[in-house]
């Protein structure tokens, strides 16, 4: 019984990862041709290096297991990883620095044989999928991923290097005014226990409890309505605003408004994937931890830590601690999610997915939200084995933890103790914010 429990929990793991396979290549049919070696956020590699990185991945991390020879010992240490540069040090490399597209294809066609017909082969164990189970998940996890980072690099990219819908769908809630909301003392339970045989990856364990003091939280997101005012108060110009870092960022950089938005005259607008709006003043805005510690010191308030967020979305009057902001249940979620066509949030009063026990509005899936938290491990901590530097190396100072999740993100994604982080000055990303106060 354990070894046929064990081959249908590999059957599932890999439908799963030929459904993110689908995910990913289905992206990458939206760039043109002769633009799969642009390079839409200087601090990320080409587009031509994921189409490779993922096999790679896929292929350095369960190649072993199944006993495979490389197949093109090159490419595996190619495009084995990914850069997130500190300090500034951008990337300099040139289109003709990478392999023609043609032989990226080729391995990334060999690769995904090669290991499907081994995984489909290799003999059940006679305990427990276990150590197996565990890199199948990576594998699956790590792909989703980076579909959502593609699809925010793929946002950036001159509507003219894309194929897709040409006129984005834009969706108008109720106003909301700013309000916020009481969240009494109590305790924020983060992370997973390793007896709990969750998947996780190695920033979520070990879960610990923590003490948390009364505080006060924004009941929805900012909204670029608000974002604006704050833009035409002189926000951007008012050093005492700014840690001296984000300042000297902002200056050397020309910032004066959140990278999604784009100056017409005397209007603003938006991008979307395929089109350029009027900016919707209700959804979310989309900005940096810079920008939106900015924010939240003009308005007095500050973003909420880590264990704050926590209490907040799964906190109760009582001691139970809920497995989702509305509830215990699972979301309802069709198994084509994140819905290919959706690329923007949606009106904060739209109540995405749910709210909490005290009355806090669209906390997961329709964008995340920085927290003053710097990324850093929790008591107990353990590098994956399989993926040594998956955390160790942003556990740096340099790093910010965000919650939530966004209209992109995997649904799998979307519980409790995951953890996302990324440098201050990162713009990129689909990330907005809340403020908060003691």
């Amino acid at each position: 019984m354990a070894t046929q429990a064990a081959t249908n929990d590999r059957r599932m793991l890999l439908s799963r990862l030929l459904e993110a396979r689908v995910e990913t290549d289905a992206l990458f049919r939206m760039v043109r041709p002769d633009a799969m070696y642009d390079r839409p956020i200087p601090e990320r590699h080409r587009i031509v290096f994921y189409v490779g990185h993922m096999e790679a991945f896929d292929w350095n991390l369960l190649s072993g297991p199944c006993d495979l020879v490389s197949l093109h010992p090159e490419f595996d240490r190619l495009f084995a990883f990914g850069i997130d540069p500190v300090g500034g040090g951008l990337p300099a490399d040139q289109p003709h620095d990478w392999p023609r597209l043609q032989n990226v294809d080729e391995y990334r066609d060999r690769v995904r044989q090669a290991l499907n017909q081994a995984l489909e082969t290799l003999p059940a164990p006679n305990d427990d999928e276990g150590a197996l189970g565990q890199l199948l998940h990576v594998a699956i996890e790590h792909r989703l991923m980076h579909a959502e980072t593609l699809a925010y690099m793929f946002h950036q990219m001159p509507f003219e290097r894309k194929r897709g819908a040409t006129t984005a769908r834009v969706f108008h809630g109720s106003p909301v005014a700013p309000e916020g909301v009481r969240v009494p003392a109590g305790t924020a339970t983060l992370g997973l226990r390793r007896d709990s045989k969750v998947f996780g990856w190695d920033n979520e364990f070990e879960a610990y409890s923590t003490d948390i003091q009364e505080f006060t939280i924004d009941k929805h997101k900012v909204t670029n309505g608000q974002f604006l005012r704050f833009i035409e108060d002189g926000g951007y110009n008012d050093r005492s605003l700014w840690a001296e870092a984000d300042w000297e960022w902002k200056g050397a950089q020309g910032i004066s408004h959140p990278v999604f938005w784009v100056r017409r005259g005397s209007a603003w607008a938006c991008r979307s994937m395929f089109d350029e709006i009027s900016l919707p003043l209700d959804w979310p805005v989309y900005a940096s931890h810079a920008e939106a510690s900015a924010y939240a010191r003009w308005t007095g308030k500050s973003l909420p830590t880590e264990a704050q967020w926590h209490r907040a979305a799964y906190g109760t009057h009582g001691v139970h601690e809920r497995e989702y902001p509305w509830g215990d249940e699972r979301p309802v979620i069709s198994s084509q999610y994140p819905p290919s066509a959706a690329w923007d949030p949606a009106p904060v009063s739209s109540c995405a997915l749910g709210v909490s026990a005290f009355g806090v509005v669209g906390l997961l899936a329709n964008g995340w939200e920085w927290t003053a938290t710097e990324f850093a491990p929790f008591p107990g901590f353990q590098p994956f084995g399989c993926y040594p530097g998956y955390s160790a190396q942003f556990f740096d100072g340099k790093h910010y933890v965000l919650k939530g999740g966004s209209v992109r993100t995997a649904a799998c994604m979307l519980r409790r103790s995951f953890r996302n982080w990324f440098q201050p000055h990162y713009q990129y990303v689909y990330a907005g914010f809340r403020c908060a106060s003691d």
